[in-house]
């Protein structure tokens, strides 16, 4: 037995080593291995073995200490946990002898997680469960799950969906204060809210929109004058009658926006209020917020104003009508029309022409790509996907509204508080890949400046058409960085304007409700609770993770679909490229599919500049654009992703390529 001198001497000796030890903090990175790596704060990677990587989560903060470890690799050691950002995730129920488990759909968590007899919630085997953290692993490197959720087995009716929203932590119940605000409002609230409005019930607003949409917001009408017409578009007022910090409209920033997750969206606001009280229904009086604005002959904009109006809808109009009305034909539904509503309806058609035509001149327009829409069966799968046709009715609601949002990024950037939307352009990293591609395929462009909003706007038109070895415009658009939320006016380089903001979607987007409270704090003096960096941020944040679950939700529809295609040829074009292959769109549906490069023969190298894949020896390229024909080859059920083998089609083949599986 040690006596106190040396008992004390043992302490001593381990607050010094622990003193004098260096300690690095970091950010845990998962692999699709068992070992995984933490991304240092100093900025390398340090190489963490299975047995520490068993004690961390993926996005855990932690502190470690190096290591030599076999074969003289430096490695980490987990010393210390500071945070983990981990708590819920899906899986699958697994019980194994006597123990069970969850087997994670989390990508980096490669590793079973025991769950405790008191936390399973009835599950059965093979069941998909929403879990949450019970006991982090940094102890023992034994974690432990408790199961939140039972969310059904593989083929249950609508069973994607329940796991895309639980596996992107979106709320899909309305928490009882917000039932009890929605439910306390009804068409009293209207009519208490209308007073001191302008009466605009008389006037002939339209809603244009498909047949299906019950969450109406925005409604149009316009008529001509000496020098152009005046357009008046009338946009749903939520903020009317939800009060700011109210549950509502805190849990309204929490979804961030409407997702249409096919067969069943995730609204942004209860039915009580977005399909019904804050609706543009016709017949019936509604609140509205009115951008009216002069359009002159040249589609330029003039004079605006905006008003808090009661506006009452004189009818519920289909894209097809109104597009049938523009091209002439006549039917039942369109003879029935008040006069008023079909002089509306010209003036609208004309004043569409002319904005499309300033944008095209003096901005940018792009291209309609071709869209398709999802026919779910009664199981909620895809039983067909078609063509969604964009007509000129399309158009001219399109072209209304981006100007009655011209309007509102105009009025906010006079003053010192707004939410804009800015698109910076090209990605930083891609500039110099863009001016080589030009100075070697379009060397008349190679002078433009393609990181300034001008240079850019002048790329983009001059690249429009243009006859060149390969597809420049394509390249070009495939290297563009993302939108994002600001609350200073900036250029917004995708559509070739100075400044620019949405507020025409209320009903559906957080970002449009806040742009109604700011408008209506500067003209009205309304109360407003102004955004914070941070809230900001999180607002960007809940709209990346929404957009990303509907593609999530999506291609796994779409995947299942593609095991019906057979083995026929089908053609496409080629729509993305990598380094490892390159994806196919095929012009029947719009399915994508990955070809690989290792199910061609021979080497390819990617080039960055151009964005094609090239054989080593014979110079074969494949590029963007390119059409190509493909078989079926198969799904990634991991990954969701559709897989083809390309079909060779030159005169003395039409075999399909080698086949080695990817």
């Amino acid at each position: 037995m040690l006596n106190a001198d040396a008992l004390s001497q043992l302490r001593q000796l381990k607050t010094n080593i622990e003193e004098n030890k260096v300690v690095f903090p970091g950010t845990v990175k998962a692999t699709n291995g068992r070992f995984g790596f933490v991304a240092l704060d100093e900025g390398r990677d340090v190489f963490l073995p299975p047995e520490e990587m068993q004690k961390v989560l993926p996005g855990d903060r932690v502190k470690i200490t190096e290591e030599e470890g076999d074969k003289g690799k430096t490695q980490g050691v987990i010393d210390e946990l500071l945070d983990t950002s981990l708590d819920t995730f899906v899986g699958r129920y697994l019980v194994k002898g006597k123990g069970h488990f969850v087997v994670p759909e989390t990508p980096g968590i490669n590793r079973w997680i025991f769950i405790p007899p008191k936390e399973r919630q009835g599950a059965e085997p093979d069941d998909y469960i929403y879990c949450q953290i019970h006991k982090h692993p940094i102890k023992d490197g034994k974690g432990q799950a408790k199961i939140l959720k039972v969310l059904g087995k593989a083929g249950d009716t609508g069973i994607e969906r329940a796991l895309t929203v639980a596996s992107f932590h979106l709320p899909d119940t309305w928490p009882d204060a917000v039932q009890k605000q929605a439910s306390a409002l009804d068409e009293s609230t209207v009519e208490t809210k209308s007073e001191g409005r302008d009466d605009r019930t008389d006037q002939p607003y339209v809603t244009i929109d498909s047949p299906g949409t019950q969450d109406m917001d925005d409604a149009l009408l316009a008529e001509p004058n000496v020098t152009g017409w005046k357009l008046s578009i009338a946009i749903a007022d939520p903020t009317a009658v939800i009060e700011p910090s109210s549950p509502a409209e805190q849990e309204a920033f929490r979804r961030a926006t409407a997702i249409y997750f096919p067969g069943e969206p995730l609204p942004m606001l209860p039915d009580t209020l977005s399909t019904r009280l804050c609706s543009l229904m016709p017949d019936v009086k509604r609140l509205a917020l009115v951008c009216d604005l002069q359009v002159n002959n040249d589609g330029s904009l003039g004079d605006y104003s905006f008003h808090q109006a009661v506006i009452r809808s004189h009818g519920k109009l289909s894209y097809e009508l109104v597009s049938n009305l523009i091209e002439g034909r006549e039917d039942d539904d369109i003879k029935a029309l008040p006069e008023s509503v079909s002089n509306s309806l010209d003036q609208l058609h004309q004043i569409a022409t002319a904005l499309r035509k300033w944008r095209t001149e003096h901005a940018l327009v792009n291209g309609d790509r071709p869209e398709f829409r999802l026919r779910l069966d009664e199981n909620r799968r895809v039983r067909l996907i078609e063509p969604s046709v964009q007509n000129e009715a399309h158009r001219l609601v399109e072209e209304c509204m981006i100007a009655a949002n011209r309007c509102a990024a105009d009025f906010l950037g006079q003053r010192d508080k707004g939410l804009f939307i800015q698109h910076p352009g090209l990605r930083d990293d891609r500039a110099d890949n863009v001016r080589a591609l030009l100075e070697g395929y379009a060397p008349d462009l190679a002078g433009i400046d393609v990181t300034s909003a001008e240079g850019f706007r002048e790329l983009m038109k001059k690249t429009e058409g243009l006859e060149a070895d390969v597809p420049v415009k394509s390249i070009v658009s495939r290297q563009l960085a993302r939108a994002e939320l600001s609350f200073t006016p900036a250029p917004h380089q995708g559509m070739g304007l100075a400044a620019y903001t949405t507020f025409t979607s209320p009903l559906r987007k957080f970002s449009d409700f806040h742009v109604h409270r700011l408008i209506k704090s500067i003209l009205w003096q309304d109360a407003l609770n102004e955004l914070t960096e941070e809230q900001l941020a999180e607002l960007q944040q809940a709209q990346i993770r929404a957009r990303q679950a509907a593609n999530s939700l999506e291609n796994w529809l779409k995947s299942d679909f593609a095991k019906t295609l057979g083995e026929d040829s089908m053609a496409g074009v080629i729509s993305r490229t990598t380094p490892a292959g390159f994806f196919v769109r095929l012009d029947a549906n719009g399915l994508e599919g990955f070809v690989s490069c290792k199910t061609l023969e021979g080497k390819f190298s990617f080039d960055p500049v151009t964005l094609r894949l090239v054989h080593n020896k014979n110079g074969r390229t494949f590029q963007l654009e390119e059409p190509v024909t493909v078989t079926y080859a198969g799904v990634d059920d991991e990954r969701k992703q559709i897989l083809f083998n390309l079909v060779e089609t030159t005169a003395d083949s039409s075999e399909p390529a080698n086949t080695t599986d990817a």
